[in-house]
């Protein structure tokens, strides 16, 4: 795809954001965002270096992936799903941004899109999804036990879907991105305030120096 359409497909993604954004509210129950605001807490920089470790998923082409298979990359790693109303679609979007920022030294970097809804996202779905942004996002399923063990690691919130009166079914979690060292190792969180450009300064001086 080239760089002029890419920008023309980001900016329909923006605009249809805004416009469910309009006509969805997504609320969150206050135990939900008593759980979001502790667990993204717990991955302040330098509050636990537990975060990150194996995971068993399937990738958007039907294949079984680990976390080994990423070695020798960084991993930018986010949790989301595809009915996401807002927060998922401009997350994507981000590191869409950020890796074209990042020129060459993108290459150096593996972004995962691990859901948190593997009912509903299936490989197929995923993949047909993901074609909105960059193709070098990999996008990640599982059955619900795979998908539970990969958010215990990498100290993430979720929620079952709730059947709202506007006929959306929501998934509360959590919306960090984790930056995961070559070695598997946890780096840093970035939050939904971080824009592209903050992204690929932080990320290009790693690359720089640790990679």
């Amino acid at each position: 795809m080239t760089r002029a359409l890419r920008v023309i497909r980001w900016a329909s993604i923006g605009l249809l954001v805004l416009i469910s954004a309009g006509i969805t509210v997504y609320r969150l129950r206050p135990t939900d965002r008593s759980a979001i605001a502790a667990a993204q807490q717990t991955v302040a920089p330098g509050f636990d270096t537990t975060i990150g470790g194996p995971f068993h998923l399937t990738d958007a082409k039907g294949r079984a992936v680990t976390n080994a298979d990423f070695r020798g990359r960084w991993m930018l790693v986010f949790f989301g799903y595809t009915n996401c109303p807002t927060d998922c679609p401009l997350t994507l979007q981000r590191m869409s941004a950020t890796l074209e920022k990042l020129g060459r030294l993108a290459d150096k970097v593996v972004p995962l899109f691990i859901t948190v809804d593997p009912a509903r996202d299936t490989s197929a779905r995923m993949a047909s999804y993901l074609e909105n942004f960059d193709p070098r996002i990999v996008g990640l399923t599982g059955d619900d036990k795979q998908i539970a063990e990969a958010a215990q690691a990498y100290k993430v919130f979720y929620s079952p879907a709730q059947h709202e009166a506007s006929g959306a079914d929501l998934v509360s979690h959590s919306n960090l991105l984790y930056l995961m060292t070559p070695t598997g190792t946890f780096d840093a969180p970035f939050s939904a305030d971080d824009d592209a450009e903050k992204l690929a300064t932080a990320l290009r001086a790693k690359l720089a120096t640790k990679s």
